[in-house]
C-alpha cells in the first residue's frame, strides 16, 4: 500500500528536523520531544513511525548506507568486485571513513550500544568483511570480521578526531590493517 501523502510529508519533516538536530547537538543529546516540536509534528505521529531516536538515525543513514553497499557489489574495483581482499578491505575502509567523517553524528545515533551488531548495515558490513577473510583463507574469517569492524565503531572514530587526529592518519592506519588479508606465503596462518 503506498504511503499516504500527509504521512509522507510527517516523514519528510520529521527526518529532515532530526538530521538538523542530530548535526547541530549530537545525537545523544536530542530528545524525541525536541524532534517532534522542530519538526511541528505530535509525539504520537512521530512514535508511530519511530519508536526511539536510534531508528530515526537508521532511517537517515539508510540512504548513505545503501549507495555504499551497491558499490560494494556492483562498483568498480577495488571497491567493487575484481581486486585482491586486501585491496578491497583497503577500499571500504575508506569509503567507511569517508561515511563516518560526514555522518558520524547520525552512526552514532544509530548504533547504540550492542545495537550497533544488531542493524541491518552491520550485518551486511560484516558479511562482505568475512567473504573478503575467506577468499583470503584466514584461518578463521569469523571471529576476524568483527575484530576489522572494531575500529570503525562510530565512539572511536569520534574519540581520535576530536584528540585531533586527522582523518588521513585513521585511513592510513586502517589500511595497514587491510594489509592483514594480502597473501603471505604458505598462506595466511597469522590471522
Amino acid at each position: 500500500m503506498p504511503e499516504r501523502a500527509d504521512a509522507a510529508r510527517n516523514r519528510a519533516k520529521i527526518l529532515a528536523a532530526a538530521e538538523q538536530l542530530f548535526t547541530a547537538r549530537g545525537a545523544a543529546e536530542v530528545t524525541m520531544e525536541d524532534i517532534a516540536r522542530a519538526a511541528g509534528v505530535g509525539r504520537g505521529t512521530l512514535y508511530r513511525r519511530y519508536p526511539d531516536r536510534a531508528a530515526i538515525a537508521v532511517a537517515l543513514l539508510d540512504e548513505h548506507e545503501r549507495r555504499l553497499q551497491e558499490s560494494l557489489l556492483r562498483g568498480e574495483p577495488p571497491l567493487g568486485p575484481g581486486a585482491p581482499p586486501a585491496e578491497r578491505l583497503a577500499a571500504f575502509y575508506v569509503a567507511m571513513v569517508e561515511l563516518l567523517e560526514r555522518h558520524a553524528h547520525l552512526v552514532l545515533g544509530a548504533e547504540v550500544g550492542h545495537s550497533r551488531f544488531t542493524t541491518g548495515a552491520y550485518g551486511f558490513w560484516r558479511t562482505h568483511v568475512r567473504v573478503l577473510a575467506e577468499a583470503a583463507e584466514v584461518a578463521d574469517p569469523d571471529v576476524l570480521a568483527d575484530v576489522l569492524l572494531a575500529p570503525l565503531a562510530p565512539e572511536l572514530f569520534l574519540h581520535q578526531t576530536s584528540r585531533g587526529v586527522p582523518v588521513e592518519r585513521i585511513t592510513a592506519s586502517l589500511r595497514e590493517l587491510a594489509g592483514l588479508l594480502e597473501p603471505r606465503e604458505g598462506g595466511i596462518e597469522g590471522c
